[in-house]
C-alpha cells in the first residue's frame, strides 16, 4: 500500500493506527516542530484528546521530569486514553518513585553483565548461523525467518520459555501491538495481551515448584523491602520484557535491511569497514524509531510553551519526530551510518531508560556484522507489509535476495568459534 502526504488542511489524528499506515508524516512533524511544538490532538472516534511533543529537547525535558509528569496512569496511547494501566505500580515501565527504583535494581541485577555476556554469545552464534543459511540459499522472507527469530530466541532464553512455545508467543506479541491486518481490532489486541499474561502466570507457577537459572526464577526469588514479588508482579514484568525485547528489536532489524537495500552506498561503507558497526547501530536505531511514542500524564499543573497543562491531561512524546529534529541532527533526513554524535531517543531517556538497551544493540550489531561478513549485497524482492499501530512502526514482511560473499562464507567463522 502506498502512503501519501496529508493535505495541509487535513486534521491528522495520531490516535488512529491507520494514520501511520496510510500517510507519510515527514512534513507534518516538521511543521509541528517549527510552528506548534506543543500540539493538541483533538478527541476523535470516542478517544480523548491529548498533547503532542515533537521537539527533541522537549521530549528529554519531559522524560527527566518525574515530578510534574507520571507514568503510573499508562505510558502508551492505548492505556493512557483508557485512563490507566493495570500494571501501574507493579510493572517497571508504569511505576514511579521509590518502588520504580527498587524494581529497576532487581531487573538490572537479573540482567547482570554475567548473564548478558552469555546471552550475547548465543545471539552471535545464532545470528551468524541463520544469516549464513539464508545467504547460501539465495534469500528468505527476512521478517519471518531472521528478524522474527533473533529477538524472540534471545528473550525466551532469558525467561526460560520452551522452544515449542516461541512461535505462539511471537504471534501474540504481533497481535497485541503490531498487527499487519486491519481486521485485527482493539478487542483482538487486548485478548492477545491477556493471553500473554495468562501464559506467564502458568510459567511462574511452574518455576515456584521447580526453580531454574532463568530470569523468571530470579524474579520469584526477589523482594522489595523484605516483601517478595507477587505472582502478578513477576508476570507483569515478564510481559514487559517479552514485548519490549521482541517487538522493537524485530522491527528495527527489518527496517535496517530494508533501508540498506535501498541505499547501497551506505551498505558499501559498512562492507568496506569505513564505518564502525557500533556507530552504524545507533543510526539504524535513530532511523527506524520503531517505538513512535511514549506518554505521560500530567501530575501537577505546569506550563510548557506558554500553555498551562492540567493534572490528568495526557502528554505524548514522539520519538518519530524527535529523532528527525533539525535542531539536534545535521541533515536528519539522511541515513548516515557514520553519524556521530547520535543522541537518538530509541531507548527513551531519564529514569525509564530502557533496561534492555544493551541486548538490543548486541542483536543489531551481530546482524550487521553477519551481513557484512557473508554477503556482498542484498535487495528487497517484493513489497513489505506495513504494520498498523499508533505505537510501533515498521513492516511485518520483507522478502530479500542475498548476493553471497564466497570468501567470507568459505573462511573459518572465528567469531562464532570464539563462543563455543
Amino acid at each position: 500500500m502506498s502512503v501519501r502526504t496529508p493535505a495541509p488542511d487535513t486534521v491528522v489524528d495520531l490516535g488512529d493506527p491507520a494514520t501511520f499506515a496510510d500517510h507519510d508524516l515527514t512534513g507534518f512533524w516538521r511543521t509541528l516542530r517549527d510552528t506548534a511544538p506543543l500540539h493538541w490532538n483533538p478527541p476523535a472516534e470516542g478517544r480523548r484528546g491529548f498533547w503532542v511533543l515533537s521537539r527533541h529537547e522537549d521530549i528529554l525535558t519531559t522524560y527527566r521530569d518525574n515530578v510534574n509528569f507520571t507514568s503510573q496512569r499508562g505510558n502508551v496511547l492505548v492505556t493512557l486514553l483508557e485512563g490507566g494501566d493495570a500494571g501501574a505500580g507493579r510493572m517497571l515501565a508504569v511505576t514511579d518513585g521509590p518502588r520504580h527504583l527498587e524494581l529497576r535494581k532487581i531487573l538490572q541485577r537479573v540482567l547482570s553483565p554475567r548473564v548478558l555476556d552469555q546471552v550475547a554469545r548465543t545471539v552471535r552464534v545464532n545470528t551468524r548461523r541463520w544469516i549464513r543459511a539464508a545467504v547460501e540459499s539465495g534469500g528468505c522472507e527476512f521478517a519471518e525467518q531472521i528478524a522474527g527469530r533473533i529477538p524472540m530466541t534471545t528473550i525466551s532464553n532469558l525467561l526460560g520459555v520452551p522452544e515449542q512455545d516461541r512461535d505462539y508467543l511471537l504471534s501474540l506479541t504481533k497481535t497485541a501491538l503490531s498487527a499487519d491486518d486491519d481486521s485485527v481490532d482493539e478487542v483482538d489486541s487486548e485478548m492477545a495481551r491477556n493471553e500473554i499474561l495468562m501464559y506467564f502466570m502458568d510459567v511462574v507457577e511452574e518455576r515456584r515448584e521447580s526453580p531454574g537459572d532463568d530470569v523468571i526464577s530470579m524474579l520469584i526469588a526477589s523482594s522489595i523491602d523484605g516483601v517478595p514479588l507477587s505472582d502478578e508482579d513477576v508476570v507483569l514484568n515478564c510481559y514487559s520484557l517479552i514485548i519490549g525485547g521482541d517487538e522493537t528489536s524485530r522491527l528495527t532489524m527489518i527496517d535496517c535491511v530494508r533501508t540498506l537495500a535501498a541505499r547501497p552506498e551506505e551498505w558499501r561503507r559498512l562492507k568496506r569497514g569505513e564505518v564502525a558497526v557500533e556507530t552504524a547501530v545507533d543510526e539504524v536505531l535513530r532511523w527506524a524509531s520503531p517505538t513512535m511514542h511514549f506518554g505521560r500524564s500530567v501530575e501537577r499543573e505546569t506550563e510548557l510553551h506558554g500553555v498551562r497543562l492540567r493534572p490528568g491531561e495526557v502528554v505524548t512524546l514522539w520519538h518519530a519526530s524527535g529523532n528527525r529534529d533539525e535542531r539536534v541532527f545535521e541533515r536528519p533526513e539522511v541515513f548516515d551510518l557514520g553519524r556521530t554524535p547520535n543522541k537518538h531517543l530509541a531507548f527513551g531517556y531519564g529514569p525509564h531508560f530502557c533496561v534492555g538497551s544493551y541486548l538490543a544493540k548486541v542483536e543489531i550489531a551481530e546482524l550487521l556484522t553477519a551481513l557484512r561478513d557473508f554477503t556482498t549485497g542484498f535487495e528487497q524482492t517484493g513489497e513489505a507489509t506495513a504494520i498498523r499501530s499508533n505505537f510501533l512502526t515498521g513492516f511485518s514482511t520483507m522478502p530479500v535476495r542475498f548476493d553471497p560473499d564466497h570468501s567470507g562464507l568459505a573462511a573459518p567463522d572465528r567469531r562464532a568459534q570464539e563462543d563455543r
